[in-house]
């Protein structure tokens, strides 16, 4: 059945797939919206490999509001949409409260855990991804200070500027690190003039390598990062490419393969908790052609190492998430 794709109205009316076929899976994208060439981006390419691969149709939808979570959730549910799949841990609250109303729905909901018996909870060790970056900021940093900028001031981006913390802090005791978030509400993750800003206020400040976590925002940080002539850090998926030869690396989180196993196991999906990791290739970082010039053989021999550590359960990060504290930064 061919797939309509309609989108969401400025009136907020929520647009959905019609004749959604009973086994098609959908997407919910979150703020900030599918192109953001990060966290959605990385979430929408994972749906077009399983769509690539198995010739089939799924519906998608990018909201404009928190307050359409709730009725996007149960219109697709309501659809025959299935699994259902959410990028973002905002949709956990809607997700929480319609999850028992479909029984017969699989949900997929990344970066929040939902306890429900048709959910399934995929959260990532961004930590240790954040670390082995790190690593590669500090032995890259000539000034001996680098830097991270986050979009919302939440739990889960401090986790990921504690584990970069502690990643150049391994590597150099004594280097300075400087974090800054972008705002408290969601308009952070879409602000990329408040990401150029933080930069320049940063390289001021002596920050050679700036690290950036912030969604859309991020692309205002990489931007400012190569243009003022210092070396930045993409997330999520691999920005290196948006500034061949100025983005050291990109902490990969791999959203993507999060969509597309949900995708591909279909109805059959399994529910419960998910850990991606460095030990199952679901963090880690970018090498490509793109950065290949600013990263030297001792700044992979060292990474690599550490990741091998990690997987082997002989390296273990602090996650800020634990106990909301953080042993290398104060944020």
């Amino acid at each position: 059945m061919t797939l309509m794709k309609k989108f969401l109205s400025a009136s907020a009316a929520l647009a959905l797939t019609a004749g959604t076929a009973a086994a098609d899976p959908a997407i919910l994208f979150d703020l900030g919206g599918k192109f953001d060439k990060s966290f959605n981006e990385s979430a929408y390419n994972g749906a077009e490999r399983w769509a690539a691969e198995t010739g089939g149709s799924y519906a998608e939808v990018e909201i404009q509001s928190d307050a359409q979570r709730e009725q996007a959730i149960r219109r697709f549910a309501e659809s025959g949409a299935n699994p259902i799949v959410m990028a973002g841990f905002s949709w956990a609250t809607p997700l929480a409260e319609v999850a028992a109303d479909y029984p017969d729905t699989k949900f997929a909901i990344i970066d929040m855990v939902v306890d429900a018996p048709n959910v399934r909870s995929v959260v990532f060790n961004e930590h240790e991804g954040s670390y082995l970056v790190g690593m590669m900021a500090a032995m890259a940093s000539e000034t001996g200070t680098v830097s991270f900028i986050g979009g919302m001031d939440i739990p889960l981006i401090r986790k990921f500027g504690c584990g970069y913390a502690q990643g150049a802090k391994a590597v150099n005791p004594d280097i300075t690190v400087i974090a800054n978030m972008t705002g408290t509400t969601p308009a952070a993750w879409n602000d990329p003039v408040k990401g150029s800003e933080l930069t320049l206020a940063q390289i001021s400040q002596g920050s050679d390598v700036v690290f950036a976590a912030a969604g859309g925002t991020g692309v205002g940080v990489l931007q400012t990062a190569a243009d003022q002539g210092i070396l930045s850090i993409g997330v999520d998926a691999n920005q290196n490419y948006l500034h061949p030869g100025q983005v050291l690396t990109s902490m990969l989180k791999r959203v993507d393969n999060a969509v597309y196993d949900a995708m591909i196991a279909g109805e059959d999906l399994e529910t419960g908790f998910n850990v991606m990791s460095v030990a199952n290739r679901g963090v880690g970082f970018a090498m490509d052609a793109n950065n290949e010039p600013v990263v030297s053989y001792e700044m992979l021999e060292a990474t690599y190492g550490a990741a091998a550590e990690m997987a082997a359960g002989n390296l273990s990060v602090h996650d800020y998430t634990s106990d909301e504290s953080c042993p290398a930064i104060d944020f």
